[in-house]
């Protein structure tokens, strides 16, 4: 009996931490100007995999949405940057050491639009990466799962424009067709993305069992 309760213990704990730390950190956003807005765009939080409406399935940026909407999804939470790493807006290079969360903001319309709009993050924005160059060198910061298409095609072309408007939003203004608009913005570190206390406590009591189960393990086989 102790022994089932142990183990039950041990199920509760990592799945209650596997989904504190699938904590959301874009916040919300929206489209508050442009052809997208009088043709009804909103902003849209995406979780992967993608269920994208066009294309290979959990893929992005070969127009795979083709609509008015500003799309975003959370990349991978928290990582300490391995070396420096150049940025298009923001204090560039980002210093080895730097802990940031990642994030990829898009505009894929079905036809030549132009767009305004914000997201929000919980956390304080550091970085803007917006040219082709600086994304290709960004992506090891992606690890969703998702296919990222077209690399080479990804950038803002000129006129365009992605800018830090507050501590913890971004700017989206440009003008975009065929395959679309692509950044990655970098946040700092995100309280959303780590357990909260009761998770925490509640891993410990099932660490704690597993070390039961195993020294009561290790006595029976003396």
């Amino acid at each position: 009996m102790r022994k089932t309760q142990a183990r039950v213990a041990v199920v509760a704990a990592f799945t209650l931490l596997a989904v504190t730390q699938a904590g959301a950190t874009i916040i919300g956003g929206s489209v508050t100007g442009g052809t997208a807005f009088t043709g009804g765009g909103i902003f849209i939080k995406l979780f992967p995999p993608l269920a994208n409406p066009f294309g290979p399935p959990n893929s992005v940026g070969s127009n795979n949405f083709q609509n008015n909407n500003l799309y975003g999804f959370d990349e991978d939470q928290n990582i300490v940057l391995p070396g420096p790493l150049n940025v298009n807006v923001g204090v560039s290079p980002l210093a080895l050491g730097t802990t940031v969360a990642s994030h990829y903001i898009f505009f894929d319309p079905s036809q030549s639009r132009t767009m305004v709009g914000t997201v929000d993050f919980d956390s304080d924005v550091l970085a803007i990466i917006s040219s082709t160059g600086n994304l290709l060198a960004s992506d090891f910061l992606a690890n969703t799962g998702v296919n990222y298409l077209n690399p080479s095609n990804r950038g803002l072309e000129g006129g365009d424009s992605v800018t830090i408007s507050g501590v913890r939003q971004i700017l989206f203004d440009t003008s975009a067709g065929n395959p679309g608009d692509y950044v990655r913005v970098l946040t700092q570190f995100s309280p959303s993305a780590v357990p909260e206390p009761a998770a925490s406590a509640l891993l410990g009591i099932g660490l704690a069992a597993m070390g039961l189960l195993a020294k009561r393990s290790r006595s029976r086989a003396e």
